[in-house]
């Protein structure tokens, strides 16, 4: 085992997500899989499209089509109605010099007609339509291949699908794509304190929380995890687990055991399982990380506090979790917003303090605490909607300044 730094030394997040990144490549081999089941999965292979779309002219709006070329729209007309056509059962006539067809939204233009007006501004008198003067001409009709060309692109590989390139494809008339295989996760707890939920605590234990959190953070279509339980301070168990994992599992996760006071003890079994560096993180919460190799298989170790855990893994471990399933690197949105409550820090590590934001209706973002900010305290978690992002040369924020926010998501 080599430790990458020294005991004085805290290594930057930029710099672990850089080591990380240079160590891993993404998982090779892919599925064939139905639309129905590629939500969440990442492209393996570019999509063309096979078809034009729209695959025919049509109507974007209900009313009449009609060909402007023989009329002067500047004056009111008439034309004589010679049909009808539907969304999904055209005109099958042809449309002579005078005539119009009514049309549905999506119902397909007659060759004929290079117009469609729509119906609040004609007069119907049986098969005699009256248009107004000025009536707009070309417009509201949806040429072939409007949207798509046939052989365009349609995705490149290393796209998370979502619903809207799901039906992309669906109006392309794909059936089934081809997705990067899951990357399958092994991850377990450790530590003798801990006990399962649905179980009476005695003196000194807490519930293991840790392992429903990186199972709510490993909920993802790209991702097959398995949840191994929680490992006791056991030399021999931890090897065994930590060895048998390795051998079914692209990535193995651990809480605890990472931390300063504990590093020998799991020195000693990482050393003789693989390459693993102990590196302590400029981060707060989640200063201790463990990373490298057992076996095949890319190891985590992070903190034991439930806090630590969720920041590091979305910090850390995640962006590596997204270069293995194929996907490309991205930056978290960060917003600017005011602060509304004084903020404590210690100078020296970049801290993620958990925040709420709100915005009013000027549209400007505000920001507070969201409580407490110990690594432990997942109710202040629980009600924070934000981290709100201290840099390392940062010694507090007063009430009044603006900070810099990275939201959990988009509706506030």
């Amino acid at each position: 085992m080599t430790d990458l730094c020294s005991r004085e030394a805290l290594l930057s997040i930029e710099a672990a997500r850089a080591r990380i990144a240079a160590a891993i490549q993404p998982v090779s081999g892919s599925d064939r899989v139905t639309l129905q089941h590629a939500l969440g999965r990442v492209l393996a292979d570019p999509v063309r499209s096979p078809l034009n779309i729209p695959r025919d002219r049509n109507a974007a709006v209900d009313g009449y089509a009609f060909s402007s070329r023989d009329i002067d729209v500047r004056q009111p007309f008439h034309l004589r109605l010679a049909g009808v056509s539907w969304a999904g059962k055209p005109f099958l006539g042809q449309l002579s010099a005078g005539e119009c067809v009514r049309i549905f939204t999506g119902a397909v233009v007659p060759n004929e007609a290079d117009s469609v007006v729509m119906q609040e501004f004609v007069s119907v008198d049986g098969d005699h339509i009256e248009f107004p003067a000025a009536v707009p001409a070309r417009r509201f009709v949806r040429e072939i291949g409007e949207d798509v060309k046939r052989g365009e692109l349609l995705c490149r590989a290393g796209k998370k699908l979502g619903a809207i390139e799901l039906g992309l494809f669906a109006s392309a008339g794909i059936y089934d794509v081809a997705v990067k295989r899951p990357v399958t996760i092994a991850y377990f707890s450790t530590g003798d304190e801990l006990t399962g939920i649905g179980q009476p605590l005695a003196p000194g234990k807490i519930h293991d929380s840790n392992r429903y959190i990186l199972g709510g953070l490993l909920a993802d279509p790209g991702y097959r995890a398995s949840d191994l339980g929680v490992i006791g301070d056991d030399r021999q168990q931890l090897e065994d687990a930590l060895s048998q994992a390795a051998l079914n599992h692209d990535v193995v996760i651990t809480t605890g055991g990472a931390s300063v006071g504990e590093a020998d003890f799991i020195q000693q079994v990482l050393e003789r399982l693989g390459e693993v560096h102990l590196w302590k993180i400029a981060m707060k919460p989640g200063k201790p990380l463990a990373f490298g190799r057992i076996g095949n298989a890319w190891f985590f170790g992070l903190p034991g506090n439930p806090v630590a855990v969720a920041v590091t893994f979305q910090q850390i471990v995640e962006p590596a979790l997204r270069r293995l399933v194929g996907l490309a690197p991205a930056n978290p949105l960060r917003i600017k917003a005011t602060l509304t409550t004084p903020l404590k820090k210690e100078r020296g590590r970049l801290e993620f303090q958990r925040g709420i934001l709100t915005q009013d209706a000027d549209g400007e973002f505000f920001a507070a605490s969201a409580g407490g900010q110990g690594s432990h305290m997942l109710g202040a978690m629980s009600a924070s909607n934000c981290y709100i992002i201290l840099p390392a040369d940062c010694g507090g924020v007063p009430a009044g300044e603006p900070v810099w926010v990275e939201p959990f998501r988009t509706a506030l």
